[in-house]
C-alpha cells in the first residue's frame, strides 16, 4: 500500500483507539452500583473517581517512553496496564479473587487511569507527525471520537448486561482496549513526512462521517428515542459507523490501483523506441512534481521550543495550566459525579444522561478542528480566546443546575459535555503552539496533571457538601441541597477561569496575530 493511504489508514487506526480509550469516562454510568457493591461511603467513592484522574500525574513516563520505544509498544503497555487494572477489579468484585482492600482497588484504579495517558501519548504523536501541515485538524477530528467513548461502552452493557452493570461496565474497561490495540498496532505508525495525496477531500469525508456519527449518537442519547430502538441496534449502528472512515483510505488505493492499469495499458499501445522514451519522460516529470507537491509542508506556528523544565518557569504556562483547571477539569469533575447527581435529583435515566454527555462531548471535541478547517484566515480566533469562550457557558451551566428541574439537568450537562469536549480538544494544538513540538509527549502529560489535583480538590468538595447538607439515609442523599453550593462554588470558579484565560489571550495576542 501506498505512503498516502497508509497515513489515511493510520488515522482510522487512531480513530479506534480513540473511540475506546475513554475508559474513566464511563465510571459514573456504574458508580452508584460499585459503591453499593463495596459498600463505601461518598467520601470513599470520590477518592476512587480522583484515583482514575490520578493516573495522569505518572502521564509523563508514556511521553517519556515514546521518545525511546516503539509506539506499538508503548500501546502495548498502555492497554496491558488497563487489563491489570480493571481486570484485577473485575475478578474481585465477582468474587473470583479475595481479600483486597479498598486501597488495593485504589491503587488499581490510578494504575488503569495511566493507561489510559501511553494510548493518548501514541495516538497524539503518529497524529502530529503523520499529518504536520494539518495536525490541529487531525488532532481536533481523532480525538473528537473519545468523546464517543463512554457512549459505545453503555451501547455494549445494554446491548449483553442486566442489571450486573458495573461488573459489565469493568469488564469492558479491561479487555476491549487490549483487542483494540492489538488491531490498531500494525496500522498506527508515524509514515514519513509527506502531505497525504488528497488531503482535503479526504479530510471533508471524514468530516461528513464524523459529524453523521455526532449526530445519531446524540438522537439515540435521547431518553424519548432510547425506549424506542434497543441497545443492540444503536450498538450495530454505532459500530458501522466506525468502519465507515476506512472508505478513505481504501478509495484512495482503489484509484491509484486503476492509474496503475491505465497507465500499464497506455504502455503496451506504445511501440515506437522514441515515443514511449517522451511517455517515459513525460511520467517521470510528472511524478517528480507529484512527489513535489505531495511533499509540501505548511509552516507549523511554533512560539517556542522547550523542554519542561523551561516551560514550568514561564507565566504563560501556569495560566494556560489554570485555565485547563477551571474549565475542562471542573466539567470532568462534573461528568465523574454525574451518577449521583442524577440520583441525588430523582432522575432515573443515569445511563441516558452518561451517553448525552459523552454524545455531546464527540460534538465539542471536534468542533476545533471543523474551525482550523473551514475558517482558515482572519475569522480564526486564538487558542486562549477560544478556551474563553468555551469557559463562560460552563459557568453559566453550572449556575443552572441550581436550578431542580430535568430539563435543566439536561440542558446543563449537554452544555458542559460540548465545552468540556472543545477546551480538551483546543489544549492539545495550544500547548503544541506556545511550547513546541519536540517534547510535546512530555510537556502536555505534565499539563494534564492538573486533571487529578482538580479531580481531588473539586471532587472532595463535592463529596463534603454531600455528607453536609444532605440527609443521609442508606448512605444517600436526595434533594437539591447534595450539590446546590458545590454548584455555585464551581461556576464561580470557571468565570475565573475564564478570566484568566482573557489573561493569556493578551499575552499571546501578538504571537497569534502573526500566526493566523
Amino acid at each position: 500500500m501506498s505512503f498516502s493511504a497508509f497515513q489515511w489508514l493510520s488515522l482510522v487506526g487512531i480513530i479506534w483507539l480513540q473511540a475506546i480509550n475513554g475508559t474513566n469516562t464511563n465510571f459514573p454510568a456504574y458508580s452508584s452500583q460499585l459503591k453499593q457493591l463495596l459498600s463505601m461511603s461518598q467520601l470513599q467513592l470520590n477518592s476512587l473517581a480522583f484515583a482514575s484522574d490520578a493516573g495522569k500525574l505518572f502521564g509523563f513516563f508514556s511521553g517519556m517512553a515514546s521518545v525511546y520505544l516503539p509506539l506499538w509498544l508503548v500501546l502495548m503497555i498502555g492497554s496491558t496496564l488497563g487489563l491489570i487494572g480493571y481486570g484485577v477489579q473485575y475478578l474481585f468484585i465477582t468474587n473470583q479473587i479475595s481479600s483486597l482492600s479498598y486501597w488495593h482497588v485504589f491503587l488499581l484504579t490510578i494504575l488503569a487511569g495511566n493507561s489510559i495517558c501511553w494510548i493518548n501519548t501514541v495516538c497524539y504523536v503518529v497524529t502530529i507527525r503523520t499529518f504536520s501541515s494539518d495536525s490541529q485538524v487531525a488532532v481536533g477530528l481523532t480525538t473528537s471520537y473519545q468523546g464517543l467513548s463512554t457512549k459505545i461502552y453503555t451501547n455494549i452493557v445494554g446491548a449483553i448486561s442486566g442489571h450486573k452493570t458495573a461488573t459489565t461496565f469493568l469488564f469492558l474497561n479491561s479487555i476491549l482496549p487490549v483487542i483494540v490495540s492489538l488491531i490498531a498496532a500494525p496500522l498506527v505508525r508515524e509514515i514519513g513526512v509527506t502531505r497525504p495525496k488528497y488531503i482535503n477531500i479526504g479530510f471533508v469525508v471524514m468530516f461528513v462521517i464524523t459529524i453523521a456519527t455526532g449526530i445519531y449518537a446524540v438522537i439515540s442519547s435521547l431518553q424519548f428515542v432510547t425506549s424506542k430502538i434497543s441497545p443492540l441496534d444503536s450498538l450495530v449502528v454505532i459500530l458501522v459507523t466506525l468502519l465507515l472512515p476506512l472508505l478513505v483510505p481504501i478509495s484512495l488505493k482503489i484509484k491509484e490501483l486503476v492509474e496503475s492499469w491505465q497507465t500499464k495499458r497506455e504502455r503496451l499501445r506504445v511501440f515506437h523506441f522514441t515515443a514511449e522514451e517522451s511517455t517515459n519522460e513525460e511520467r517521470t516529470e510528472n511524478e517528480v512534481k507529484e512527489s513535489k507537491d505531495s511533499r509540501e509542508i505548511k509552516e507549523v506556528g511554533i512560539r517556542e521550543e522547550i523542554g519542561v523544565n523551561l516551560m514550568v518557569k514561564r507565566i504563560d504556562f501556569w495560566l494556560y495550566f489554570s485555565v485547563y483547571l477551571f474549565g475542562a477539569t471542573l466539567g470532568l469533575v462534573f461528568l465523574n459525579n454525574l451518577g449521583q447527581i442524577a440520583e441525588s435529583r430523582g432522575c432515573s435515566a443515569t445511563l441516558s444522561l452518561v451517553s448525552l454527555s459523552s454524545s455531546f462531548g464527540f460534538f465539542g471535541r471536534l468542533m476545533p478542528a471543523l474551525m482550523d478547517y473551514f475558517c482558515r484566515g482572519r475569522y480564526k480566533i486564538s487558542r486562549p480566546a477560544s478556551m474563553a469562550a468555551m469557559m463562560a457557558p460552563t459557568a453559566g451551566a453550572f449556575f443552572l443546575l441550581m436550578n431542580k428541574t430535568h430539563i435543566a439537568l439536561y440542558t446543563s450537562t449537554a452544555i458542559i459535555g460540548v465545552c468540556t469536549g472543545a477546551i480538551t480538544s483546543i489544549s492539545v494544538s495550544t500547548t503544541t503552539e506556545l511550547f513546541g513540538t519536540k517534547n510535546f509527549s512530555v510537556n502536555h502529560n505534565v499539563v494534564v496533571a492538573n486533571i487529578p489535583i482538580g479531580s481531588f480538590l473539586f471532587g472532595y468538595l463535592a463529596a463534603l457538601v454531600y455528607h453536609k447538607e444532605g440527609h443521609e439515609q442508606h448512605g444517600k442523599c436526595m434533594g437539591m441541597a447534595c450539590y446546590r453550593n458545590t454548584f455555585f462554588v464551581w461556576g464561580s470558579l470557571c468565570f475565573f477561569g475564564t478570566f484568566l484565560a482573557l489573561i493569556l489571550h493578551a499575552r499571546t495576542r501578538k504571537f497569534y496575530s502573526v500566526k493566523l
